[in-house]
């Protein structure tokens, strides 16, 4: 598969890119640093051109290891970061102008970097983004020069929809994965007429897509699928995509009979999301580099066949959507 083009902004990408939460060491369990280096060494020889991190994975530590990579490399790939959640200043003392600026500065500072390539607003609060003032300080940003582009990562449908109307705007990260289906029907066509790119994050379900998953399944303390598999911390759809756990499981084992059988789970859930010609780039994560050459590879695989896109259609609406929790 060819590189996709970046909504409006004439950069094209690779369709399948890497996400780095767990890079952070906070949220996926530990990853040492040398695995850390294996992952985005993987991901350069996997051809990916675009990497996605932000500021609070690890606070600072995603965006740190991240910077050490680039250091030595004379072509660099594509880094989407975010801002909004840091905990200094932390909750509504992030949303000012000086703190946006402050906190632009030290991801600079930690990626190494002279400008960013895009900078997102992370999830903010609903009631923070409705009032339109962080895309202005964004603009302003931009304006000076220390980014050179800026999207919105978003829990909702609801957000997804006001972002677009918002100038300047040139992507989305959105939650899209075959346990969460709504942007097909609410979003994807007015994206692709506004020309903002999508992203995919979660695109399997915190692993539930992989396929490998055993309801006793035991995560490490700092594992948000331990401490946030029902919303303790955050936004519950932000892990397992808003399914129960047990019944993820459930839902994933089932889902088998629906795919090829000779090409795993997980490659079939991405090539699924890629046979939506909006979506940009899928940033799926891992916590090993083979997990990461895998997933790179499913860009290979040949689109799937409009039966097998009948059948995932009605799986989701008849046995998935009454378990979806969380803003969608």
């Amino acid at each position: 598969m060819t590189s996709r083009p970046f909504g409006r902004t004439g950069l094209n990408f690779s369709p399948i890119g890497l996400g780095t939460w767990q890079l952070g060491s906070d949220c996926w369990g530990n990853v040492g640093t040398a695995t850390a280096r294996e992952m985005l060494d993987a991901a350069e020889e996997s051809g990916v051109d675009f990497i996605d991190t932000a500021d609070v994975y690890g606070a600072g530590l995603s965006e740190r290891r991240i910077g050490e990579f680039l250091k030595s490399k004379n072509s660099k790939p594509f880094v989407a970061t975010k801002l909004g959640r840091f905990p200094d200043p932390g909750n509504e003392k992030n949303f000012s102008p000086e703190v946006f600026r402050r906190h632009t500065e030290a991801s600079l500072k930690r990626l190494g970097l002279e400008t960013l390539d895009l900078t997102q607003l992370h999830c903010i609060p609903p009631e923070i983004l409705y009032r339109g003032e962080a895309f202005e300080w964004l603009r302003v940003l931009r304006k000076e020069g220390k980014i050179q582009n800026f999207g919105a990562s978003v829990e909702s449908m609801e957000e997804a929809l006001f972002c677009l109307e918002q100038d300047g705007l040139v992507s989305l990260q959105i939650i899209f994965n075959i346990f969460r289906q709504k942007p097909i029907k609410v979003l994807f066509q007015k994206a692709k007429e506004k020309g903002v790119a999508i992203i995919v994050r979660l695109p399997l379900a915190s692993g539930l897509l992989s396929g490998a998953m055993k309801a006793d399944r035991v995560f490490p303390e700092n594992d948000h699928r331990n401490f946030n598999r029902d919303g303790a911390q955050f936004n519950v759809g932000e892990t397992f995509a808003g399914i129960p756990f047990e019944k993820g499981v459930e839902l994933a084992e089932s889902l088998k009979s629906l795919a090829p059988a000779e090409i795993p789970l997980y490659q079939i859930a991405l090539r699924w999301i890629l046979d939506f010609d909006v979506v940009s780039v899928i940033i799926p994560g891992g916590v090993r580099a083979d997990q990461i050459r895998g997933n790179v590879a499913a860009k290979n695989l040949p689109p799937l066949s409009p039966a097998v896109h009948e059948q995932i259609a009605k799986y989701y609406e008849e046995c998935v959507t009454q378990h979806i929790r969380g803003p969608y």
